[in-house]
């Protein structure tokens, strides 16, 4: 609106000034100044005079436009945002211009109000985080900004310019200042009384053509102490967990053969001792103490491992030695355990102690999950798929799994039960992950679950 209404008053003083020269030509054209002079100069210098009013006017019209403009942008340049244009007086363009000239000078303002606190805001959240955090220049060591935690765990005063420390503490100033952490680095730090340990990184950046350096640091000394304590302790309750799932079935079938062996003592003609049974019962026993051992050395570098030791069997022999080791336990917890294999003669390739350890594992944690059921029954079954992979199944008729927790149960540590340690499953997981395979759950609350063992095709441990 103010730029038509400026064009107009503009093209109106134009056509003033070239009508008024048309009239000075014409006169000038037409007047005799010889014989007439006095009219000639009566009716030119009017005309004359009417010009340099036209001209002059034209001329402040301009001006005072430009005025107003060139101080707007003078105090934009010097942030002299406290200017104020006059609205009340003027002619009606140059008001609105001004009007226009407030809004933008508010709307920096604001803008410049809203970098301010954005600023403090961060400035207090560095203040407050227990990483120290500093940036300097490069080339002169001034210090651009530092926070309080920086300081605290360098034991360092207030510091304007590094070369303070490089003076004081020279290896401090080596080995945190000079030297680039680009990648994230832990270093140990001497004090006079105690060294500690420091995650350290750095970078560059540039603030016009200067270039800086922005360094960021924590202590972790506590940190590495709780967690090295913590490991200790999740260590213990991984091994005591695995140990005992291991031991209770060869208790449980170590009682059972003698109970047998008591009943045959006592009265041999009627309690027959069968030599297979106590034969294929001290087997299962031996088996599984031997993966027991081979399977406290595998955990105790299982982060370690690149192969593992693997055999070519038959699925059926495997349920058989799952069947000779838990039956009894589970007969007398009066829990069916079902073995469907769809074709005898399938074979896997796997670290057979490994996958007995999971298979005891799943098959215990589908005890817990149906003992309450009406009828409790395992079902462990296997199958091919067309792909070729062999699909080991464990399934239950128990509680299931609720659909908010399904997704933590491969977490270490996580557990439903009181006494639970959380190291089962994702245990199972990472030997799946050794044989390239993988842990599958499908599960629905209070009906039951099936997990899936899917081993590759491939495969070759």
């Amino acid at each position: 609106m103010a730029y038509r209404k400026f064009k107009l008053a503009l093209i109106v003083r134009i056509a003033v000034i070239f009508m008024l020269l048309m009239a000075l030509t014409f006169a000038i054209h037409n007047l005799d100044f010889i014989t007439n002079t006095l009219i000639a100069v009566i009716t030119i210098v009017p005309i004359i005079i009417l010009i340099i009013l036209a001209l002059g006017n034209l001329f402040k019209f301009i001006t005072s436009r430009h005025k107003s403009i060139h101080s707007f942008f003078e105090s934009v340049k010097y942030r002299d945002l406290s200017q104020w244009f006059n609205e009340d007086s003027g002619p009606e363009d140059i008001r609105e211009l001004h009007k226009h000239f407030n809004e933008v000078n508010q709307t920096i303002k604001n803008i410049n109000k809203e970098k301010e606190t954005q600023y403090l805001y961060l400035q207090k959240i560095l203040e407050l985080v227990d990483t120290g955090i500093v940036a300097f220049s490069i080339e002169t060591g001034s210090v651009l900004w530092i926070n309080d935690s920086f300081k605290k765990t360098l034991d360092l005063p207030t510091l304007k310019n590094i070369r303070f420390v490089e003076k004081r503490k020279p290896k401090l100033f080596k080995d945190v200042f000079k030297t680039n952490h680009t990648k994230g680095k832990t270093i140990s730090v001497d004090f006079e009384k105690n060294k500690i340990k420091i995650l350290i990184s750095s970078s560059h950046f540039k603030i016009e053509n200067d270039a800086f350096k922005l360094i960021v640091l924590q202590n972790i000394e506590n940190t590495l102490n709780q967690n090295q304590s913590e490991a200790w302790n999740k260590l213990l309750r991984v091994m005591t967990h695995e140990i005992m799932n291991s031991i209770a079935p060869i208790s449980s079938l170590a009682e059972t053969l003698q109970g047998k062996i008591m009943l045959s003592i006592d009265d041999s003609a009627n309690n027959p001792l069968e030599i297979n049974d106590v034969y294929t019962s001290i087997e299962s026993i031996h088996k599984r103490s031997e993966g027991l051992m081979k399977f406290a050395k595998t955990y105790r570098g299982l982060n370690k491992i690149t192969t593992i030791n693997t055999s070519i069997v038959f699925v059926n022999e495997l349920f058989e030695s799952i069947s000779n080791l838990l039956q009894p336990s589970l007969i007398s917890k009066n829990i069916a355990l079902e073995f469907d294999l769809e074709d005898p003669k399938i074979q896997l390739e796997a670290d057979v102690s490994l996958i007995e350890q999971v298979l005891i594992n799943l098959i215990l944690n589908a005890v817990e999950a149906c003992k309450n059921s009406e009828n409790p029954s395992i079902i462990l079954s296997a199958s091919k798929t067309g792909e070729g992979h062999i699909i080991l199944n464990v399934t239950d008729n128990g509680k299931g799994i609720p659909d908010e927790i399904v997704d933590k149960v491969f977490i270490p540590f996580f557990s439903t039960r009181k006494n639970g340690s959380g190291i089962g499953l994702p245990l199972c997981q990472q030997i799946m992950l050794l044989h390239k395979g993988e842990i599958q759950i499908n599960t629905i609350e209070n009906k039951g679950t099936v997990i899936r063992l899917v081993f590759p095709t491939d495969f070759k441990g």
